[in-house]
């Protein structure tokens, strides 16, 4: 049986608690009478009450002394809140609730003799659970409050740790949930622009049905409906052609648009009608334009995030399969296998309960290899495909520098994969292919350094320029404006000034007459 302890140590989250135990007769009935206490509260208050508490200086502090215990090392605030609130005359016996914080302590404080385990855990559980009654002077709805406040901060600091350790630094331009939104917003505008172009499509063919023969595609057919409007009115307008000739590009289909809106067999509308197509196709028009620009930027931001999986497959499904998994990081644990079937899942969970033919491919089906691959080999090489998409995913997760290079090379091993299904042409070893990259990767991650220094050197540049410009702006005097009545006030004595002249030149008239 362990000793029964003098003081027990009891680390909260706004600071360190010492408390003394009631001295027993029979040191046998203690772990008895602890354990039916635990559940009365003024029964345990009768055994462990409160000795000397110290509270944290602030959140640092708190993380600091926090990050030292976890690790079973004894802090200097520990140390000197032990030192002066024990007795000096003989060894102490104090509670501890950690067997490497016990011997850290033994070495560094010489007045203590730390114990830990037996009827030590059952004390400190009972602390645990009533320390807001021992600790009555601590406003209580604050303690709470320390205990979150302080598992987020160290929370927040092991998690940097961790990432430390794999090398990954928090970068503004590598956050994959920007790319998870503007993919989901893709393919919202998708939907829509594809619902608001049959609707124009239909509504204008009322009045132009022959227009959509001639120009089938969706965004130069709504474009050309919008400059044309009322068919009957295209002679009329002299740069028509022109007009024409900038959006379809090609002379035989503006020859053809005129032609056909002569001799067309479709119904005259109204005015009224014709503008409120206008306005409509003009805001699916741009609605189309702002499409273009959000595909643009999802090829920058994945550019940016994961470079080689972009190379591999494309930035559309390689920003799918970021969003399905949820993020790039949770792409990059999941297995080939999982990648492969990545949005099939329905369909598989259909296979295995009815026993038939699991799905070859998910999202994988979108990328233009299986396309290109004959029906036999469509399912080896999605397989392939799943394969290099790990690779490229976990490269892009974990490198600190991520460069394109290795996509490359993962899609020229596809390029060679498909080649050998089809003619039998035996492709490079991975290996090979793997070393050659790296070594070109080395090369562009000190170009793509350099870029990135000399960026920041102009952003540091421009700020203290603008800086410099805002101090300028505030030491220039500003001149104040003239008030109202200071206005009028002027004008009474510039009027009073006036006066006495005009009496002297009347007084001067008089003399001269007689």
């Amino acid at each position: 049986m362990s000793e029964v302890p003098d003081f027990v140590l009891y680390e909260h989250a706004v600071g360190y608690a010492l408390l003394k135990i009631k001295e027993f007769e029979d040191a046998a009935l203690i772990s008895s009478e602890v354990e039916t206490a635990i559940s009365n509260v003024q029964k345990f208050c009768g055994i462990v009450k409160m000795h000397a508490f110290e509270p944290f200086r602030n959140t640092e502090n708190a993380l600091e002394n926090c990050n030292s215990i976890s690790e079973g090392i004894a802090h200097s605030d520990l140390v000197n809140f032990l030192e002066a609130n024990l007795p000096k005359k003989k060894k102490v016996i104090v509670g501890i609730s950690d067997s490497r914080l016990s011997g850290s302590l033994q070495e560094q404080v010489s007045i203590i003799k730390p114990v830990f385990g037996g009827v030590n855990t059952e004390i400190l559980r009972g602390v645990r659970v009533h320390f807001e009654h021992l600790a009555r002077e601590l406003p209580h709805h604050s303690l709470n409050k320390a205990k979150i406040s302080l598992g987020h901060s160290y929370s927040r600091a092991k998690a940097k740790e961790q990432c430390g350790s794999f090398q990954v630094k928090f970068d503004v331009h590598r956050v994959d949930n920007m790319i998870i939104q503007s993919i989901a917003l893709l393919d919202m505008l998708d939907k829509d622009i594809n619902l608001f172009g049959m609707r124009i499509r239909e509504w204008y063919s009322y009045h132009y049905p022959e227009l959509f023969k001639v120009v089938p595609d969706q965004y130069k057919y709504i474009k050309c409906a919008v400059t044309i409007l009322d068919r009957n009115k295209i002679g009329e307008d002299e740069e028509m052609s022109n007009k024409l000739m900038a959006i379809v590009e090609d002379e035989e289909k503006v020859a053809e648009i005129l032609e056909t809106a002569r001799t067309s067999m479709g119904m005259d509308i109204s005015d009224l009608d014709l503008m409120n197509i206008e306005r409509f196709a003009t805001r699916v028009a741009s609605l189309s334009e702002y499409r273009q620009r959000l595909h643009e930027y999802i090829k920058d931001r994945m550019g940016a995030c994961a470079p080689s999986l972009c190379a591999l497959i494309g930035e559309q499904v390689g920003a799918r399969l970021i969003s399905h998994a949820g993020s790039l990081t949770n792409l990059a644990k999941y297995p080939a296998s999982t990648v492969q079937i990545l949005g099939a899942e329905k369909a598989l969970f259909r296979a295995l309960k009815s026993r038939t033919n699991t799905p070859k491919y998910g999202l994988l089906f979108h990328s233009s290899f299986i396309g290109r691959a004959s029906a036999k080999n469509k399912g080896r090489i999605s397989r392939f495909i799943a394969n290099k998409c790990t690779i490229a995913s976990r490269i892009d997760c974990f490198s600190e520098v991520p460069v394109p290079t290795f996509g490359e090379h993962l899609r020229e091993q596809v390029e060679e994969r498909l080649k050998y299904f089809e003619t039998g042409q035996v492709p490079q070893k991975n290996i090979d292919v793997m070393t050659k990259a790296q070594d070109e990767a080395e090369g562009v991650k000190e170009k793509v350094l350099k870029k990135k220094k000399k960026a920041a050197k102009k952003a540091k540049k421009a700020a203290e320029e603008a800086v410099v410009e805002e101090e300028a702006v505030e030491e220039t005097p500003k001149k104040k404006k003239k008030r109202a009545s200071e206005v009028v006030e002027e004008e009474q004595e510039n009027v009073e000034e006036e006066k006495p002249k005009k009496k002297k030149k009347k007084a001067a008239k008089v003399e001269d007459d007689e």
